[in-house]
């Protein structure tokens, strides 16, 4: 029997599993390595290789199907990756990618590429992150929060940093790290393997949230170090330890700026990027390996805040700074200070550096994403920038490019070799059951990036349609993309018989640090305007919309769009569904919300202006809450105080709460039940079952 949507798109973990990813190229450019799992409906990630020469993929690792045993810090690390499979889900090599080190179950394996052979080490578990030196001869690793080595061979496994007390870890990352600076690493290696950059993260200064399962009350609550706003964060210091476990403090002012937020070491000196708690400086230092002394390379100033941009600093082979600046409203690409983009280009991530050749990825237009490439003579110029969103990795001259496109669905992937497309690589990912159609138009005057997608089959004219608005809409976050595999969900809601609207309005990326930064002290009235104006300018265009019947649905960010949405303008909005709300901005985490709030000490109103529960009073629409009970980066309390408010207000709503879920809801019958649970509120809501209007 054919699957329906939500089973599908559950069951593939949302068309995820089967998708090439994390590819490692060869010095050489002739060897690919890369994750995948057997088909679309595999959970279990194996580590694969592809010959560029030959264009032949061969399986290295297939991990089996047996379950998993993991400790609570690979669980959290795949929870603040959203990682969505099981097996071999992350890996490291030496630099001549002869070695790949992964985890399975708490247990160290290392692949000999070239044999190939992979062995079990004797490590001491169970194992987090392991690591390889560049030369192959040692893989370091996290257990019991210690950073340890063990030889290739299987010997000498020994601590080379030991906690001092329960909350001290060496070598992982921080919550807001991992969560909101996008830094998922805590120890880094020298060149040369004879030492390595340790950070050492004390959560003694945090505050402490406990998490309960309801569904068992005998179960003990887990307890969660979590800087919300204003509080303190943890205390992360860096050290260079040796093998031999000497170490050295780095010594910068960490009083000043408390926030490590990259690390590169790929020369001589390792180079460190550290940013104020208001995040308006970020200082990019070079540190003595030697000394743990520092030296600045390069500082930015922004009065808002300065961005983090993946993928810097970065080292050219010949020394020169890689770095991106927001310069005459473009974030332009820098080599040793020297802007190499031009005016309208927006820089998005630099994917790794070749030689003297940097790659990154950047937006002329937001909704596309184009891959491009800077060397010296060349210059800036586009490598894959047909319509569509572009990702790559390289080395060797030889380039792996990641396409998804609105013609196509999934993601194809080709390898370029000399400049030119040699071979690619099978993704064996599930086509969905329906196929997206989608209009991409610019809404308003402030043409808002926004897709319309109506029901399959749909005559115009022929009949009037309830609208779903089906916004992200906040920072960080972009819907509308010119990638079909943004849409199915989309449409599928569209084919109940909704017409479905999605906007991204100001703060998102893509377009600009301006447009980002327009939200700065206020993250609800400028975006829920967005929604409205996308709203009506797409109602204009196409008088099918029926706007007595508006329902909005969103996750995370948005889900507090849409549960603002009915709070604000009820006028406008006749129902919503909020999934994973953040309703109470005091209680999301200190990196992200003083980006762009700043101290709630300082700055009150701004937090008084994004939150909900005070706007309980004026709810009179429909509002489903949905709530994973064990989400520790949107805690259930965001949920939890705004039904509160609602009660209190003799409001009535529905509560959604899903047990055991976190932030993902991996679950593949919650999944799917949640979207049908969704359509049917929605349905009921909006007075008539969509699919058959009156």
């Amino acid at each position: 029997m054919t699957p329906d949507l939500p089973r599908q798109h559950a069951r593939t973990r949302r068309f995820s599993l089967g998708v090439p990813r994390s590819f490692t190229v060869s010095p050489d450019g002739r060897r690919v390595v890369f994750l995948r799992s057997r088909h679309g409906s595999d959970p279990i990630t194996g580590l694969w290789e592809f010959d560029v020469t030959a264009g032949a993929e061969r399986l290295v690792t297939d991990p089996g199907d047996a379950a998993e045993d993991l400790s609570p810090e690979e669980a959290t690390r795949r929870e603040r990756a959203r990682e969505q499979s099981t097996g071999v889900t992350a890996y490291a090599t030496d630099r001549a990618v002869t070695r790949a080190a992964y985890a399975l179950s708490g247990r160290l394996w290392l692949a000999d590429l070239a044999a190939p052979r992979v062995t079990e080490l004797p490590a001491t578990g169970p194992v987090v992150d392991p690591r390889p030196d560049p030369l192959g001869s040692t893989v370091a690793y996290v257990s019991g929060r210690a950073l340890r080595v063990i030889g290739a061979d299987g010997s000498g496994d020994r601590a080379l940093a030991t906690p001092e007390g329960p909350e001290v870890t060496y070598g992982l990352p921080e919550h807001v790290a991992a969560e909101s600076m996008g830094r998922d690493r805590g120890f880094w290696w020298a060149p040369d393997g004879s030492r390595l950059l340790v950070a050492r993260v004390d959560t003694a200064p945090v505050q402490r949230w406990y998490i309960a399962d309801p569904a068992d009350p005998a179960e003990p609550p887990a307890e969660i170090a979590y800087p919300a706003a204003g509080t303190r964060n943890a205390d992360v210091s860096l050290w260079i330890v040796g093998l031999d476990g000497g170490r050295v403090a780095v010594d910068w002012d960490r009083a000043a700026f408390e926030y490590v937020t990259a690390v590169c070491w790929s020369g001589p000196e390792p180079l460190i990027a550290v940013q104020s708690r208001d995040q308006k400086t970020m200082r990019v230092l070079a540190v003595d390996p030697q000394t743990g002394t520092t030296r600045p390379r390069r500082e930015d100033t922004d009065p808002y805040w300065v961005q983090i941009v993946p993928g810097v600093p970065a080292l050219t082979g010949d020394g020169r700074l890689v770095w991106t600046a927001d310069l005459d409203d473009s974030r332009r690409l820098l080599v040793d200070d020297v802007p190499v983009t031009p005016l309208g280009l927006q820089v998005r991530e630099v994917l790794g550096v070749d030689g003297e050749t940097v790659l990154f990825t950047a937006s002329a237009e937001p909704t596309e994403i184009g891959l491009w490439t800077y060397a010296p003579g060349a210059g800036a110029v586009p490598f894959a920038d047909a319509p569509g969103v572009h990702h790559g990795h390289r080395a060797g001259g030889t380039t792996v490019v990641v396409a998804q496109s609105l013609h196509h669905d999934g993601v194809r992937v080709t390898v370029h070799r000399d400049g030119r497309p040699a071979s690619s690589i099978t993704s064996r990912a599930e086509r969905p059951v329906l196929t997206p159609k989608v209009e991409l138009l610019r809404a308003g005057e402030r043409e808002l990036r926004t897709a319309v997608l109506f029901p399959t089959g749909h005559v115009p004219g022929s009949r009037r349609l309830p609208v779903l608005m089906d916004p992200y809409g906040g920072p960080a976050g972009q819907r509308v993309l010119a990638a079909r595999n943004q849409y199915p969900v989309s449409q599928w809601f569209a084919d109940r018989g909704f017409a479905v609207v999605v906007a991204d309005g100001r703060g998102t990326p893509g377009r600009g640090p301006a447009w980002e930064r327009e939200i700065y002290g206020d993250r609800a009235a400028l975006a829920l305007t967005d929604q409205v104006d996308a709203l009506h300018a797409a109602a204009a265009r196409h008088p099918d919309l029926d706007l007595s019947r508006v329902g909005i649905r969103g996750w995370s960010f948005g889900g507090f769009l849409a549960a603002l949405a009915v709070l604000r303008e009820p006028d406008v909005f006749h129902a919503a569904v909020a999934g994973a709300p953040v309703t109470d901005q005091r209680l999301y985490d200190t990196h992200w919300n003083e980006r762009f709030l700043g101290h709630p000490d300082e700055n009150p109103g701004a937090y008084d202006r994004s939150s909900l529960p005070a706007d309980a009073r004026h709810l009179r629409r429909p509002l489903m809450l949905i709530h994973g009970l064990a989400d520790d980066n949107v805690f259930a309390a965001h949920t939890l105080r705004l039904s509160s408010a609602l009660t209190a207000a003799g409001r009535p709503h529905t509560v959604l709460p899903l047990p055991n879920a976190t932030h993902m809801t991996p679950q593949e019958e919650i999944a799917e039940n949640v979207l049908l649970l969704q359509a049917e509120f929605l349905e009921r809501a909006l007075g008539a079952d969509a699919r058959h209007p009156d």
